[in-house]
């Protein structure tokens, strides 16, 4: 076990790994999670390609970035590659979550209960409007932007949602990076300008809903 892991180790730190192959991974991960909750115990790469959508030779071939995790004619045991791809990306562990911005898409998030098998929980909620400024929002009372910095700092927080208007996103996202934040998942209409070494993602339903109106013709 540990010489795999060791092998995983360092195929990741001697070469770069293609961001579309990582952004499929979750999409495995999801996959055999929910067969092993139907006790399946072993899968093909045949099989997980028939329930995603995705080629087999693809499956395979990403997986092969990583090691080898499966034997041919045996194919993949569920939960040893649930374990190994938990611990690719990082989520063996539970990565603590501040969001910022408590208006309809924060609380929501806020309330979210699906992040913490995942491998996230949300711990804090910011906001700079006086009239949220110290409600509750699921557990968490909400918090003024102006302490953003400070108590992002001493929770040693390395993950944020920025739920903010796309006026204030750049302003906000500024704020995460002094105070330590390495990942930003961000729910504002705007590209935002990061440094090296900061990672961040959009979510935007509008563009989203965008790319398939062309389908609809």
């Amino acid at each position: 076990m540990l010489q795999l892991q060791k092998g995983v180790q360092l195929l990741m730190d001697n070469k770069q790994i293609p961001d579309i192959v990582v952004g499929r991974l979750p999409l495995y991960l999801r996959t055999l999670q929910k067969m092993a909750r139907e006790t399946i115990q072993v899968t093909s790469s045949l099989e997980l390609g028939e329930r995603l959508g995705i080629s087999a030779a693809q499956i395979r071939k990403d997986l092969s970035q990583f090691g080898e995790f499966g034997k041919q004619g045996t194919g993949y045991n569920i939960p040893f590659l649930i374990e190994r791809i938990r611990e690719i990306l990082h989520i063996d562990r539970v990565w603590d979550v501040a969001v910022v911005g408590a208006g309809d898409v924060g609380r929501a998030l806020a309330r979210y209960q699906g992040f913490a098998d995942r491998g996230f929980r949300v711990v804090m909620i910011f906001d700079n409007n006086p009239d949220v400024i110290g409600t509750l929002v699921a557990d968490f009372t909400v918090q003024n932007t102006a302490g953003l910095v400070e108590a992002i700092q001493n929770a040693g927080i390395k993950v944020a949602m920025v739920s903010v208007p796309a006026d204030q996103a750049q302003s906000v996202t500024d704020q995460l990076i002094s105070a330590g934040v390495k990942a930003i998942l961000n729910y504002a209409p705007i590209s935002l300008s990061v440094p090296e070494g900061v990672w961040v993602q959009y979510i935007d339903p509008a563009v989203h809903l965008q790319r398939m109106a062309f389908y609809l013709a």
